[in-house]
């Protein structure tokens, strides 16, 4: 059974393993008056990377919590959208990075306001130089190990909505707190799953609209030339909390900027 704690209660135990060690995983969901949006994508993320990491939680119960947190939130934000936060780890206690098998599961909640959306006429990126590195046994996790992701972060420049992350290969990958999708004469691409540091819940909702319309979808690697070819009809950025992104300038290069993705992927659903 997993234990529920409040952010602003400020009772967190600080022996959590996640705290020590980045011994968890986490949850961004954007929330409004009707409810979580992808809330169904989430819960079947945490759970499905809770198994992977061996931690012991019952989608069932996530589900109380995160009603729990709706309802405790509501009157806070009435009217507007807002960010609920899950932090769930493998809890406290164990010696060193070694778990003890009795360990009992954390679950950290908080909120906050909804972060400003990007403009539709699209937004500036660049190129980290951070590498991004993806141990195949953890690939699209959303672990607490973001540290990379934090360094990569810190490049942000004025004006700079997001910056490209590589990997080894030179392979683009995702950004920071995005993944990627471009529009090519060819059809869509997005780089395959076992590439990605994490596999978004936006990234899941996206490919499935675009299938649903008859959309050709590649799920393969993308190269630098990719981006800046002119057979590129647009690049696309998707977060559960801000939806999707067009990129209208990557590398100080202009890039074509449609709004197709966003288009097809149209409203996103709450609690289906």
């Amino acid at each position: 059974m997993v234990t529920l704690y409040w952010a602003e209660d400020g009772a967190f135990p600080p022996g959590d393993r996640g705290l020590a060690y980045g011994d968890g995983l986490f949850e961004t969901l954007r929330v409004d008056d009707r409810g979580a949006y992808l809330q169904a994508f989430h819960l079947d993320r945490i759970t499905r990377d809770a198994e992977r990491l061996r931690i012991p939680v019952n989608r069932a119960e996530l589900e109380r919590a995160l009603q729990q947190a709706l309802e405790r939130y509501a009157d806070l934000y009435r009217g507007k959208n807002w960010v609920l936060k899950l932090t769930l780890t493998r809890g406290s206690g164990g010696r060193g990075y070694r778990p003890t098998p009795e360990l009992q599961p954390n679950l950290l909640i908080s909120h906050a306001a909804m972060p400003p959306l990007a403009p539709v006429t699209g937004v500036v990126a660049d190129f980290s130089r951070v590498p991004l590195t993806v141990n195949p046994l953890f690939s699209g996790i959303k672990s607490l190990n973001r540290i990379e992701q934090v360094m990569a972060a810190s490049e942000l420049q004025d004006g700079v909505f997001e910056v490209l992350m590589a990997n080894a290969a030179g392979h683009i990958v995702e950004g920071t707190r995005t993944n990627l999708f471009i529009e090519t004469d060819d059809g869509w691409r997005t780089p395959p799953p076992d590439s990605l540091a994490v596999m978004g819940v936006m990234r899941r909702f996206a490919l499935e609209r675009l299938r649903a319309s008859g959309e050709v979808v590649h799920e393969a690697p993308i190269m630098l030339e990719d981006l800046l070819a002119s057979s590129c009809r647009g690049v696309y950025l998707t977060n559960s909390v801000l939806g999707v992104v067009s990129v209208r300038t990557l590398a100080e290069q202009d890039l074509p900027v449609t709004g197709r993705l966003a288009t097809i992927c149209g409203s996103t659903p709450t609690t289906d």
